[in-house]
């Protein structure tokens, strides 16, 4: 039997492909969700529900009516989707019943679903002769996720500054071939990185050009998803001469922690031995995942950026936003908002949600607070209805302009700074080729690549 699955990035569903075929599973990633499965989604699904439930159950449906009109006959038999499940004020606690309904509606009424608590990671219904919810399977997946997020991170460091057209997008593609084969064959994840950082030294850049770095953040699947669910920002963002910052899975994984930490601790009263074992194996947990992040960063030079402290991200949000209000992104769209300008990262953002999203909607009910409070940061929030590209990129656009303003005072302040000139960046590119490899990491003071590049110089 067959498992469907997706809803992450390409290289997330990609990597994983590879993960679970190790562990011996048959296993399929659906194609991006588009805005045919939007439509599907609309008819089979619910009314009412948020655009992530209409493009994710729509893609599945529509990829099995596509197998159904090919003429695939016993459908049922051959495929099982998995998924993640939830509860609590957000509707993806809802996604799982959409499914059902869905499934059943298109004609599929004995299709299975199973799924996983994002919480508990126990099994919903039972399916062991498909898929085995075990320790090889979590540890599996979350290898899968962090050389996932480090690709992607490293992938939009570079695109925006490649010599040659599309280089960026055939390093890409090798890296995950050759990661893929390693997690398939049980291979060492860090030679197969170093081998990655190898093909990335030899990419060629020119850093050199101001460009606004803009951070996407939002509802989980607006913010990750490449298709029409965001209208492709990230690459948009690139074509429009951005530097997009996109946000790790793994960013999620630990927010996930934090709150059950928080969460057991509130309740500790009830059985104050057994909640201080959960927390001690639930920091464990977080110790053992962000270190193994940071071991597959410094695979690759730690060009990656390191995961954000949750602590900081609350502490940040904590005088806007309450904490413990954990639907959706939580806390974590202003804490984000503030991290990113605090810490000089990025000169622009955007909080990209579904039309109607509750906790994204009342995050954006503070950012004018925090849009304030931070000196008049460059923000803001659009909503995707998979109708109104060209109003949510035309308000982009303004603030864009403004960025890019940033950007290239930001860089002309640093060359006088520096007493650098665009002779002496020639001069010094001619001397030291290396300066044009992918693979070179930044020094960081200023909020632009290319002004941190000028560093290099000095």
């Amino acid at each position: 039997m067959k498992i469907l699955y997706g809803g992450l990035t390409q290289a997330h569903d990609f990597l994983i492909k590879g993960a679970m075929e190790r562990l011996g599973y048959d296993v399929e990633p659906l194609p991006t969700p588009d805005n045919e499965a939007l439509k599907v989604g609309k008819e089979f699904c619910n009314k009412g529900q948020c655009n992530p439930t209409y493009y994710t159950v729509g893609n599945l449906v529509k990829y099995l009516m596509e197998k159904r009109e090919s003429g695939e006959r016993d459908i049922e038999k051959k495929y099982v989707f998995v998924t993640a499940g939830s509860c609590g004020p957000c509707r993806f606690g809802m996604y799982e019943m959409e499914y059902r309904k869905a499934l059943k509606d298109a004609g599929f009424r004995d299709f299975k679903v199973i799924t996983f608590e994002q919480s508990e990671a126990v099994l919903k219904e039972m399916g062991e002769s498909e898929l085995k919810f075990d320790k090889d399977f979590f540890l599996s997946l979350m290898k899968a996720v962090i050389l996932g997020d480090l690709i992607n991170d490293v992938y939009y460091k570079v695109k925006p500054y490649e010599e040659v057209p599309n280089s960026a997008d055939m390093w890409k593609e090798e890296s995950l071939n050759i990661l893929y084969e390693a997690l398939r064959n049980g291979r060492s994840l860090f030679k197969a990185l170093r081998e990655v950082k190898r093909k990335l030294d030899n990419l060629k850049v020119y850093y050199f050009q101001p460009k606004p770095k803009v951070k996407i953040t939002g509802e989980f699947f607006a913010q990750t998803t490449e298709g029409d669910g965001n209208y492709r920002m990230a690459k948009w963002l690139i074509e429009e001469g951005a530097e997009p910052i996109v946000e790790p899975v793994s960013t999620w994984i630990e927010y996930l922690i934090y709150e059950k930490i928080l969460d057991t601790k509130e309740k500790a009263f009830k059985n104050r031995k057994q909640a201080f074992k959960t927390i001690l194996a639930l920091k464990a947990l977080n110790v053992y995942f962000r270190g193994l992040y940071n071991f597959y960063r410094l695979a690759l030079g730690n060009k990656p950026d390191p995961l954000k402290s949750q602590k900081k991200l609350a502490q940040y949000a904590n005088r806007y936003y309450n904490v413990r209000l954990s639907g959706g992104e939580g806390h974590m769209e202003v804490g984000k908002h503030i991290y990113m300008i605090k810490h000089k990262k990025a000169h622009m953002v955007i909080s990209v949600k579904p039309f109607g999203c509750m906790p994204s909607t009342q995050s954006d009910g503070v950012q004018s607070k925090v849009i304030e409070d931070l000196g008049g940061s460059l923000f803001v929030a659009v909503e995707t209805s998979g109708d109104a590209e060209a109003n949510v990129k035309s308000r982009v656009l303004m603030k864009l302009y403004e960025a890019k303003m940033k950007a290239f005072e930001e860089y002309e302040r640093a060359k006088e700074e520096l007493k650098i000139s665009e002779e002496d960046i020639q001069r010094a590119i001619n001397e030291n080729p290396k300066l044009k490899s992918g693979g070179i990491k930044l020094p960081h003071r200023y909020v632009s690549t290319a002004s941190n590049a000028l560093l290099l110089l000095n």
